[in-house]
C-alpha cells in the first residue's frame, strides 16, 4: 500500500486533496500533522512507514481541521473535491484535444526519457548517488511527474474512474 492510500485511509478529505490543486495544502496538513520540518511527499512517506498510533489519531485529527477549512471555502463534501480534481484532468485532456499541440506529448516523452535515464543510469553505476544528492532528487521529481504523465494520457486506474461514476450517481449525504 503507498503512502497516499494510508493518508486516504485515515485522511479521506486530506487523501482527496491530495490528487487535486490543493495537494500543496494536504502535504502541509499530514506533514504538520506529524510535526515535519521538511513538508515533502518523501518526507511525509518516510514518517508514515513508522508512524506511531499517536501520529495516526494526529492525522484524523487533521483530517478533521482540513474538512473545517475545506467546508469554509465551499466545498462541503470529499465528493467536490474529486470533481475539481477529475474536471482538472478532463479538462486538460479536452485541451489536448482540441489544440493538438505536440508540447504535451513532446513534455511526455522528456520526462519519460529523463525519469528512465537517471534510474539506468543509476542501476548500472555510470550515475553515483554518493556522488550527488541533487540527483536523487531530481529522480524523486522525475519519478512524481512520470506518474503523473500516465495519468494524464491513460487517467487513474479503472477503479478510481467506477468510484468517481458510483459517488457521482449517488444521493447526497445529508450532515
Amino acid at each position: 500500500m503507498d503512502w497516499k492510500s494510508i493518508v486516504s485511509t485515515v485522511a479521506p478529505w486530506i487523501g482527496t486533496a491530495l490528487g487535486g490543486p490543493f495537494g500543496g495544502m494536504a502535504v502541509s496538513a499530514v506533514a504538520n500533522a506529524f510535526g515535519l520540518s521538511d513538508k515533502t511527499e518523501e518526507a511525509i512517506k518516510t514518517a508514515l512507514s513508522g508512524a506511531t498510533p499517536e501520529q495516526m489519531l494526529a492525522l484524523k485529527k487533521a483530517d478533521q481541521d482540513f474538512s473545517l477549512q475545506m467546508q469554509a471555502l465551499g466545498f462541503k463534501q470529499i465528493t467536490d473535491l474529486e470533481a475539481i480534481a477529475a474536471g482538472d484532468r478532463k479538462d486538460a485532456r479536452d485541451m489536448a484535444k482540441t489544440t493538438r499541440s505536440p508540447i504535451p506529448a513532446l513534455l511526455s516523452v522528456l520526462v519519460t526519457a529523463g525519469y528512465f535515464s537517471i534510474l539506468i543510469g543509476m542501476m548500472i553505476g555510470i550515475l553515483k548517488v554518493s556522488d550527488s544528492q541533487a540527483l536523487l532528487l531530481m529522480l524523486g521529481s522525475l519519478g512524481t511527474a512520470w506518474g503523473m504523465v500516465m495519468a494524464f494520457w491513460f487517467g487513474t486506474t479503472n477503479e478510481g474512474g467506477r468510484k468517481t461514476e458510483l459517488l457521482a450517481n449517488s444521493p447526497p449525504v445529508k450532515l
